[in-house]
């Protein structure tokens, strides 16, 4: 499944690249979506079944934190050094360096047969925490960029509400569960997302809101079998495989203007290796808990980049801070897409399971 899921990946890379889809941008921004907020709900749902206070995910946060902000900050330190020295670009595309894909690395890891590991917990809890990290981070950016805006502080709002929440109303619904229920509570959670971007301008990504509604949906133990169809085919992998397929369509046209090709290659590597360095912070942290190969395990388990980080990489575009630095930091997430299986195996190896 791993090799079916890396597959469907490249091929929506190549199919981006190749055909023009700037028509139905828009649809593929909302298709994509759908199947994020079903991944994120099912995380939700299995993050439920964590009884921890909040309090004791405080080091994890702050794992978290060090995990999303040394990536970005040696891509700042790259890219004004050695590209261009402006350091506004520099900054929103380092920030991009940033965020795991939490749907890719979730439907992965879940195929690689990693749901019940210590290591797919943490790294859920750590992926979704440095998710938000960059979510907070690009608020008080985007005012450094733009000047102030309610809209960002109202965002911050909304998401510490979602958050709390979450937490503060753990397994309160007793809402019914099954693929099809799911697929119907993330079409419903997407058009709500986009209509507040349209009505009211407040750009929420439905990662959060997702994984809110997962948390608070009770799942009672007669359905926690029913989830999941046994079938290879179902459903579940079917929506999963879609997933991977457009976030490779989602990566933007790729240019490199004048630079030479082996020059675009040597920094595109010398990034994702700086990228990858930084999401080693883990391998120093939770020395009580796991062994040193499992805390490796877990570093390499947070490599895979993917839509959120092209999302912040987009949102400098629009400010204007495209140019070289844009496209080296695209190319760059999506070398680190398209190894995930690469990862992916690595983890199972280090794990000591059969690929």
């Amino acid at each position: 499944m791993v090799i079916i899921f890396c597959l469907l990946l490249i091929s929506g890379i190549i199919a981006g690249q190749v055909f023009d889809l700037s028509g139905g941008r828009n649809t593929l921004g909302l298709m994509t979506s759908v199947c994020l907020a079903y991944i994120m709900i099912e995380v939700g749902l299995e993050f439920s079944d964590d009884k921890r206070k909040i309090s004791s995910y405080r080091w994890d946060a702050v794992v978290a934190f060090s995990a999303a902000a040394l990536p970005a900050i040696l891509w700042f330190i790259y890219f004004f050094v050695f590209i261009q020295k402006s350091w506004q670009p520099a900054l929103i595309s380092g920030l991009s360096s940033s965020p795991t894909s939490a749907g890719v690395l979730f439907s992965m890891m879940m195929a690689a047969g990693l749901s019940a590991t210590w290591l797919f917990k943490k790294a859920r809890t750590l992926a979704v925490l440095d998710d938000l990290v960059v979510i907070l981070l690009l608020t008080p950016l985007e005012i450094v960029l733009q000047g102030f805006n309610w809209g960002s502080l109202m965002l911050l709002a909304l998401i510490a509400g979602l958050l709390s929440a979450s937490f503060r109303w753990q397994n309160s619904i007793s809402w019914p569960l099954g693929e099809r229920w799911i697929l119907l509570y993330a079409f419903i959670l997407t058009g709500v997302v986009f209509l507040m971007k349209s009505t009211v301008n407040i750009h929420l990504e439905v990662l959060i809101p997702a994984f809110m509604l997962g948390c608070l949906i009770l799942q009672h133990k007669s359905q926690a079998t029913t989830v999941h169809s046994k079938s290879f085919l179902n459903l579940d992998t079917a929506i999963k495989g879609l997933f991977m397929f457009f976030v490779g369509l989602s990566f933007p046209k790729i240019s490199i203007g004048a630079a030479s090709v082996w020059e675009t290659i040597g920094h595109v590597l010398l990034l994702t290796l700086l990228a990858n360095l930084g999401k080693c912070f883990p391998v120093l942290c939770y020395r009580k808990d796991v062994p040193l190969n499992e805390r490796f395990a877990l570093s390499i388990a947070m490599f895979p980049r993917g839509e959120v980080g092209a999302a912040v990489v987009l949102i400098g575009i629009g400010y204007g801070f495209g140019g070289y630095i844009s496209t080296l930091a695209m190319l760059s997430l999506a070398l680190n897409l398209v190894l995930t299986g690469v990862f992916v195996w690595m983890v199972l190896k280090l794990l000591n399971k059969a690929p």
